[in-house]
């Protein structure tokens, strides 16, 4: 019996500052064949290349990657500033679109970091580029070394840094049987106002917001901030996601 196939979006990246590519994380492939139990499909984040339906009659479900770029603060009536770039127009372009048609259609899409951030956008929220800077917050940034180079250690850039409260009854601790988590922190941009349909799930101790669910959806159709494509395979919280993504998918294609 043949797999479902979950649709991976992919990032814009420049090779060696020349040559123009279409990216994915091997650790977001590997969640969604190992813990989903579906054949992963990167698709390229640029409608120049991907046809929303033509997608979507292939795939069973869509992953919403995490990616350097910010989504581009024009989506949601903000100026830009230099300082927050780099910006992925073309992803913004796709993926907004194709979040409010999986949700319309009922195919099961989570979306991760960036993802998590462009489900909120694409539902008319706004994002504010630097969480670290508005009162209380703390740095959620990637560790970094003194020299200001990205920390080699991977184990300490993905470890667990902070706990997240989930609403008591809500999707996500039903999900995963508790409602305190702790999870890894990589970002700067995070949720400022929700969008109309988001449903805020989840809330760090300083009162980031870190996990949504769509309202009305008929399908599985959740975001989470960390990256939850990280270990899924030995991190309770992470599996529970990506299982839960997988039997829903599974259900779709079925």
């Amino acid at each position: 019996m043949a797999k479902p196939v979950i649709g991976v979006i992919a990032n814009a990246r420049l090779l060696d500052n020349r040559f123009p590519a279409q990216i994915v994380g091997e650790n977001n492939l590997r969640a969604v064949a190992a813990v989903a139990g579906a054949l992963p499909l990167v698709f390229a984040g640029t409608p120049g290349v991907t046809d929303i339906g033509d997608l979507l009659d292939v795939a069973d479900g869509v992953l919403l990657t995490g990616g350097r770029a910010n989504v581009h603060p024009r989506r949601f009536r903000t100026a830009a500033d230099k300082a927050h770039e780099p910006y992925d127009e073309g992803r913004d372009d796709l993926a907004l679109p194709l979040i409010e048609a999986c949700v319309a259609r009922g195919v099961p899409v989570f979306g991760i970091c960036r993802g998590f951030q462009e489900m909120n956008v694409a539902f008319g929220g706004s994002l504010h580029p630097e969480i670290r800077t508005l009162p209380g917050r703390i740095n959620h940034r990637m560790p970094r070394l003194p020299n200001g180079e990205i920390h080699p250690d991977l184990e300490l850039i993905f470890a667990e840094r902070h706990a997240v409260r989930l609403t008591p009854g809500g999707t996500f601790a039903r999900l995963l049987g508790c409602e305190t988590i702790r999870v890894n922190s990589l970002h700067g941009q995070g949720i400022l106002e929700p969008g109309g349909r988001v449903v805020i799930e989840g809330v760090a101790e300083d009162g980031t917001i870190e996990a949504i669910r769509i309202a009305d959806a008929p399908g599985f159709a959740l975001g989470v901030q960390w990256h939850a494509e990280h270990d899924p395979a030995t991190n309770p919280v992470n599996r529970a996601l990506f299982e839960a993504f997988g039997a829903a998918v599974a259900a779709r294609a079925g």
